[in-house]
């Protein structure tokens, strides 16, 4: 079925399948070592034979990268690394002409440290126009000397750092819920608003088909700076999902409205609370956001139950269509976290030398590819996630460079084993991901074992983790009942999840014994054979039914 480009089909992305390409990590077109625009432009034609609808890409403007890009700088430039504004916009209309659409991302809460607002407001001093766009607070205590509050940072430690005056002498303190080089912005200051209306109009003026919104539920703030309460009400957190934030997302939703086509808005919403995160799904505020649930889950089938059926309950009540996703750009890769004793995943668990069981991890991977891609609504993969690659969990510590390691006093191993950069080709490092001949290495190295785990070591294998992401995603376009639409569960025992979608029926084993397939009429793919007509554990399979 041919793609249909965006004036044509307003409800694209109700069932897309949407890559996720952390640029620096794809490929890099000038031998320097980065992911660059050059090598993402020379790979969309993979992406088109992968099968997917849009790519969506993470921060790729001007920044220091003191947190992987999403330190922003200057949203109306590219990164030098990256490339140049003009190579975006190429980059934009090549994809499209293969029938992909772009989505870029966002990053509302914070900027960088050295973004011109924040180095004028560092300059202009208390009191200032330039520091009411930020939070410069005095500190408390006789001289200043303490944190205005304890708030936590996503990135462990406090959420505070202190200025110095021009004379030497301690300042004002400044928040930022994450590094200390991202300071968050005030949203209650129209110059916030409407700088972030304008860098909507200005990527949708360039042909971007949506915009993904970071951290999506932390932007307001309460100018009353209390600490942390008990039982807090809904709406009552100091700065997380207050009430006043839907505010900010009608008002981007109606810049997105006056464009032709459907350009979406996609937030990045982590709440327990699932009746509050449903209100981003409203139809005057965002189209869709991360189903994060599901992904935290472990592998059980209660639990996986349990998450479908509470993801598309809420959904249903707001009109909006789930997301399914396993992993991405901050998450451990599913081959890694499956074959772990512990398969969940939280970001506070995260240690070095945790032991996994890859081959285990690598067959429930492949049966989660066809349980997610099978779920009613849009799908997410994450680049290297359709080559079966691993968490790399065995980076030289003077490489790494995730602020989350360093803030959690190095327990943490943080996010860049799942940032490591893709292997194309050849039986060495670079493996393809660079020039031949380039002479900079990629900028995290990658194992010597990915020489089985390249794109053209798996395009030659038929029983490659490549060969089943083509052949799911290609069968999940050309059945009409797959993507977007109903859901109907079937008995199939308690450590077997099997629903209908239509005439096709997705059955996954979780349990230790091979389990009987439901009445079907053919096979259409399996995750791994089948064993005399039974379903292996950790495997799933795709039936016609009628």
């Amino acid at each position: 079925m041919a793609q249909a480009q965006p004036e044509t089909d307003p409800l694209w992305w109700r069932g897309a399948v949407i890559y996720q390409v952390y640029p620096r990590s794809f490929a890099d077109g000038n031998g320097d070592g980065t992911g660059d625009l050059a090598g993402l432009r020379s790979r969309l034609p993979y992406l088109r034979d992968l099968g997917v609808d849009a790519i969506w890409v993470t921060p790729w403007y001007v920044s220091p990268l003191a947190d992987g890009g999403y330190d922003v700088a200057d949203y109306r430039a590219i990164d030098p690394a990256f490339g140049t504004l003009e190579e975006a916009e190429v980059l934009i209309a090549e994809a499209l002409e293969l029938g992909i659409r772009t989505i870029i991302d966002v990053v509302p809460n914070h900027v960088s440290d050295q973004h011109p607002w924040f180095q004028a407001a560092l300059a202009a001093g208390p009191g200032s126009p330039e520091r009411a766009r930020f939070w410069f607070h005095p500190g408390k205590g006789e001289h200043g000397e303490l944190i205005p509050t304890h708030w936590v940072s996503d990135f462990a430690g406090n959420t505070w750092t202190r200025t110095t005056n021009p004379d030497g002498t301690p300042g004002e303190w400044y928040l930022h819920l994450f590094a200390p080089q991202q300071p968050d912005v005030n949203w209650s200051h129209p110059d916030v608003r409407a700088e972030f209306e304008d860098v909507l109009r200005f990527w949708f003026d360039r042909g971007v088909a949506g915009i993904r919104i970071d951290s999506a539920a932390l932007l307001v703030k309460d100018a009353d700076l209390p600490e942390y309460v008990e039982n807090a009400g809904p709406g009552e957190h100091p700065h997380v999902d207050r009430d006043e934030i839907h505010d900010v997302y009608r008002s981007w939703r109606a810049v997105a409205d006056s464009y032709p086509g459907t350009r979406v808005l996609v937030g990045e919403v982590w709440l327990p609370d699932k009746a509050r995160f449903a209100q981003y799904l409203r139809p005057d505020e965002m189209h869709t956001a991360f189903n994060f649930d599901f992904m935290a889950r472990p592998w059980d089938p209660k639990q996986l139950r349990e998450s479908i059926e509470l993801t598309l309950a809420m959904h249903a009540d707001v009109g909006a269509p789930a997301t399914w996703v396993l992993s991405n750009h901050d998450v451990t890769r599913p081959v890694t976290r499956y074959g772990r004793e512990d398969t969940s995943f939280a970001f506070t668990a995260k240690r070095f030398g945790t032991p996994t069981d890859l081959e285990l991890g690598g067959h429930r991977a492949r049966a989660a590819a066809l349980l997610v891609a099978a779920l009613p609504g849009a799908l997410y993969v994450y680049q290297g996630d359709e080559l079966g690659l691993p968490e790399v969990e065995d980076l030289p510590l003077e490489l790494l460079q995730d602020p989350m390691h360093f803030r959690s006093g190095g327990v943490d191993p943080g996010r860049d084993g799942c940032r490591v950069p893709l292997p194309w080709s050849g039986d060495r490092p670079p493996f393809g991901f660079s020039p031949d001949g380039a002479a900079a290495e990629p900028w995290l190295p990658q194992p010597a074992s990915w020489a089985d785990l390249t794109v053209e070591q798996q395009a030659s294998r038929g029983d490659s983790m490549l060969h089943l992401y083509r052949d799911l995603l290609a069968l999940r376009r050309r059945e009409a009942c797959l993507g977007d639409g109903p859901l109907s569960w079937l008995d199939a025992g308690d450590d077997v999840l099997a629903f209908s979608r239509g005439d096709v029926a997705c059955v996954v084993n979780l349990g230790q014994q091979p389990a009987p397939l439901p009445p079907h009429t053919d096979v259409l793919l399996t995750s791994a054979p089948l064993a005399a007509g039974l379903l292996p554990s950790d495997t799933a399979a795709w039936l016609r039914t009628a």
